[in-house]
């Protein structure tokens, strides 16, 4: 049964999700992917064309989140100082003082992640994945929560830097957003007339719906998630399949290069948690961990030349692993 603060925080990440998808309409997989990024301790990566709300879905999380939030424009001219900070002299006293740099907030939106070289990468993704940064001998811990939300644009390539496999693997997640139907746009639309009025009559700004005490009770709940058995062995077997998909069939190990780490089973264990969490369930099925399989797993999935040939995509193999691997 859950406590009085645990039911208080559900209330809160249910309020939140409730506002986010009104004011990104007809994107619900990143609102909830968002929100699950939050739960799960992780960062996500966002693909998607121009305009399709990537900035406004962290910018409106920001609004409602106890923390506060940076926003940072990646270009080829950017060096890793600028991300980390770096020690200032200061004549006056003769000594180096450290200046933070922005990775110092609890929400960071990387916005085209791939325009920025390997160094600048390299600089975020060890942040990241460790919580903290190192400058000359000194570490300094990241504040908590810390969220990085990454963007890419699959359009335009020219002057762009691919990040390696290795370290995709650094995001918890990898979403992919496509255009909204007709409904969708049409609400899109009248959503932007409003608040160009409130613009012009200075809107409110909307009040917090989740405070930090909520994150990390919430965090320490789908950590708390009961998993039986029969699903941890599922999900297990989904990873290890992409590594020896041979036992399941001779086409789809000629699709795959290389499988998912065990990294990928540790995101896809934490995933699943928070997407039942969020569905205000307490135990996992394996259609949580079906529901999260493709963003979890599209960036840990190195096809092969033949599966590229044939025009295949890592969602393609993934679908195949999900029908391939029987629910124990």
């Amino acid at each position: 049964m859950m406590s009085t603060e645990l039911n208080n925080s559900h209330a809160a990440f249910t309020q939140a999700r409730t506002y986010l998808q009104t004011q990104i309409i007809g994107q619900p997989l990143l609102v909830d992917s968002l929100l699950i990024a939050l739960l799960a301790d992780g960062h996500l990566l966002v693909e998607g064309a121009p305009g399709l709300a990537k900035t406004t879905a962290i910018k409106s999380l920001a609004n409602i989140l106890e923390g506060d939030f940076h926003r940072l424009q990646f270009t080829p001219d950017l060096l890793p100082g600028d991300l980390t900070g770096s020690d200032i002299y200061r004549p006056e006293t003769g000594e180096f003082v450290f200046q933070k740099g922005p990775l110092f907030h609890n929400l960071i939106l990387a916005d085209e992640i791939n325009r920025a070289p390997a160094k600048v990468q390299s600089a975020l993704l060890e942040a990241m994945g460790e919580h903290q940064i190192s400058v000359g001998s000194i570490t300094y811990k990241l504040p908590r929560p810390f969220l990085v939300m990454a963007t890419q644009n699959p359009i335009e390539q020219e002057g762009t830097y691919a990040l390696p496999e290795a370290q995709l693997d650094r995001f918890l997640m990898h979403v992919f957003i496509d255009y909204p139907d007709v409904a969708a746009e049409t609400a899109i639309l009248e959503l932007a007339r409003k608040q160009a009025k409130e613009t012009l009559n200075t809107a409110e700004t909307p009040e917090m719906m989740l405070s930090q005490a909520h994150v990390s009770q919430a965090q320490a709940a789908v950590l708390k998630m009961h998993m039986a058995e029969p699903v941890e062995a599922y999900l297990v077997q989904l990873v290890l399949a992409s590594r020896n998909a041979s036992a399941y069939s001779e086409e789809l190990a000629s699709w795959i290069s290389y499988g998912g780490s065990p990294r990928a089973t540790i995101a896809l264990d934490r995933c699943a948690r928070a997407h039942a969490w969020l569905e205000g369930r307490d135990y996992v099925s394996p259609e949580d961990v079906q529901a999260i399989a493709f963003e979890v797993l599209r960036h840990r999935i190195l096809l092969s030349y033949e599966a590229e040939a044939e025009g295949m995509t890592a969602d393609d193999v993934i679908r195949h692993l999900i029908q391939q691997v029987p629910v124990s």
